[in-house]
């Protein structure tokens, strides 16, 4: 009798859905078809509306591994390349007790990319206004951004003032419609045997810059190498 050999393949994909928002995705559509030409700088401002509760604080592993994380996987989603070196700055600005439970609720972080890009990012734990998501990529050629959802696009002007909407309060609200595409993506490589679109290495590299962004934080915004053994793994 001859034994049937099954062989089962697991699929993996990280949870970095802001790569599956349509503004993003359109970002990164412009800039990989060569729309800005050679990536110069990339942006990202990232800030939540309002900080999460400290027992989150002390058991998240910090604004860089929790919140920035997704900022990290943007940029190398974004401008294609391995950030190779990190300098951070981090300070207590809205809340003192974040910094007794040992970690910063606002910060800017500097990096350097493997194909000699350079990058900004700024988090803050609250923004009064609302979720400001905003991106943007500057290249030889040109320049494409993107800013906030709203809950509509129109603008009011008056002899008073001019007035639009603020930001979507929060993520569930800013990125709902990612959060579907993510899945649907992740269903259609599991039934149809494709890759998934955020992969291993994808949810490993932002860890390791986190890791050396606190160290540099920690160190005063000392310039850290970013473990890159790990590029072509």
């Amino acid at each position: 009798m001859r034994r049937r050999i099954v062989r089962y393949f697991l699929k993996y994909q990280v949870g970095f859905n802001r790569r599956f928002d349509r503004n993003f995705k359109r970002v990164h559509e412009v800039v990989t078809a060569g729309g800005v030409g050679d990536v110069h700088i990339v942006k990202v401002t990232s800030r939540d509306p309002e900080a999460p509760p400290l027992s989150y604080v002390k058991s998240s592993g910090g604004l860089f591994l929790d919140m920035a994380i997704h900022d990290f996987d943007m940029v190398r989603y974004l401008t294609g390349s391995e950030v190779v070196e990190v300098s951070a700055f981090g300070a207590c600005l809205v809340d003192p007790e974040i910094g007794k439970a040992g970690d910063v609720d606002t910060c800017t972080i500097m990096l350097r990319f493997e194909n000699g890009a350079l990058g900004v990012i700024d988090n803050s734990r609250q923004a009064v206004y609302g979720y400001d998501q905003r991106i943007e990529v500057f290249g030889s050629k040109g320049c494409v951004t993107a800013d906030n959802e709203t809950a509509n696009n129109t603008t009011l002007y008056t002899a008073d003032a001019v007035t639009r909407e603020k930001p979507l309060w929060f993520f569930l609200e800013r990125y709902n419609d990612a959060y579907i595409a993510e899945e649907q993506s992740f269903v259609d490589a599991c039934l149809n045997d494709r890759e998934t679109l955020v992969g291993v290495n994808d949810g490993l590299q932002p860890v390791l810059i986190g890791l050396a962004a606190k160290e540099s934080c920690a160190r005063g915004g000392a310039p850290v190498k970013v473990a890159n053994d790990t590029h072509n793994g």
